[in-house]
């Protein structure tokens, strides 16, 4: 119990810090580079901010129940790909979009339902179902592409990511403002939120409070398969086409960011404004590299960097104080 306590008192901190690094980043690139402040540099950062952003949220969800979900990947691939056939089936019409849509978000909880049942149910390691799950949903995406790429999709689905609202702000931001207003007050003013930090915390004792462990599971899990397949239409959106690799790095970089935003990885802890603030801020450092024409491999490091810096500055308390105990 002196752990979570540890933790949670470190995570105003983080969020502290989190803030203060995204500041210097801001401030040194708009000094050394301009171009950094540049509205076209802004809006691409917004254009692709969500797409791994919402995914991070769905490992948030998982992670604060005392879970891990390794297939948000998965899920986002096959529901865009769901998404894709079905509007072109029906011929790329407002219609057949909306149909895709619902079809894609349908796929997002029936795959969330079953990463759920056989964790909840069946008791097999979240992580061992979710990387079976990825490898299962990837596999779904490679049988319907046979390999390449869906392409040919509607232009109006297109702007759903790229098209600007008054030519300022991406539509795709706009849906991760709603996705962090929602998820803030489901995790903070709601019975099911309460649950998960307690199920995360201690399952033996959630289950004696009343709680439905099974049934919290699911929905946990349903509610991280839904929001992969928000990351989904909007990966599909963005470059108005589907594939089964699309945003192959993004399972480590969503880890990163939960981690980063001070999400306990025992679960039971962390809250929604710490990874928001750790997504701004890797967006910010990947944006920065990407104007400094760094090279990719030297961009991983980085966050690998960022990561074991955050985390040994918020743990030299922790070690003054255990030194002087003892």
């Amino acid at each position: 119990m002196q752990q979570k306590k540890s933790w949670t008192k470190s995570f105003d901190q983080h969020t502290l810090l989190l803030f203060l690094l995204s500041v210097l980043i801001i401030a040194f690139m708009g000094f050394y580079k301009p171009k950094f402040l540049g509205n076209a540099n802004l809006q691409s950062m917004l254009v692709q901010l969500p797409e791994y952003g919402i995914l991070a949220f769905g490992m948030m969800i998982a992670m604060v129940s005392g879970g891990i979900d390794l297939s948000l990947v998965g899920i986002a691939n096959l529901s865009g790909i769901v998404a894709a056939v079905v509007m072109l089936r029906f011929g790329g019409t407002s219609a057949a979009i909306t149909a895709g849509i619902c079809c894609a978000l349908a796929v997002g909880v029936l795959c969330g339902m079953f990463n759920g049942f056989l964790i909840g149910y069946l008791k097999i390691p979240a992580m061992l179902v979710t990387l079976s799950g990825l490898q299962v949903f990837s596999g779904l995406c490679l049988i319907i592409t046979k390999g390449p790429a869906i392409t040919g999709l509607p232009e109006s689905f297109a702007k759903i990511a790229n098209a600007t609202f008054f030519g300022v702000i991406p539509y795709s931001a706009l849906v991760f403002i709603l996705i962090v207003v929602a998820l803030s007050y489901l995790m903070n003013q709601t019975v099911f939120g309460r649950q998960l930090y307690l199920m995360g915390t201690n399952t033996v004792a959630a289950s004696f409070t009343g709680i439905n462990i099974l049934r919290t599971t699911v929905r946990a899990y349903v509610l991280s398969g839904i929001l992969g397949s928000v990351a989904g239409i909007l990966m599909a959106s963005h470059y108005n086409s589907a594939k089964s690799d699309y945003g192959s790095s993004y399972t480590l970089l969503t880890l990163l960011i939960v981690v980063l935003g001070g999400i306990d990885p025992n679960g039971g802890d962390g809250k929604t404004q710490g990874v928001v603030f750790s997504i701004i801020l890797l967006q910010l450092v990947s944006s920065a590299f990407n104007i400094l024409r760094i090279n990719a491999f030297i961009k991983t490091f980085a966050w690998g960097l960022i990561l074991i810096f955050v985390l040994a500055v918020l743990n030299i308390p922790k070690i003054i104080r255990e030194q002087k105990k003892g």
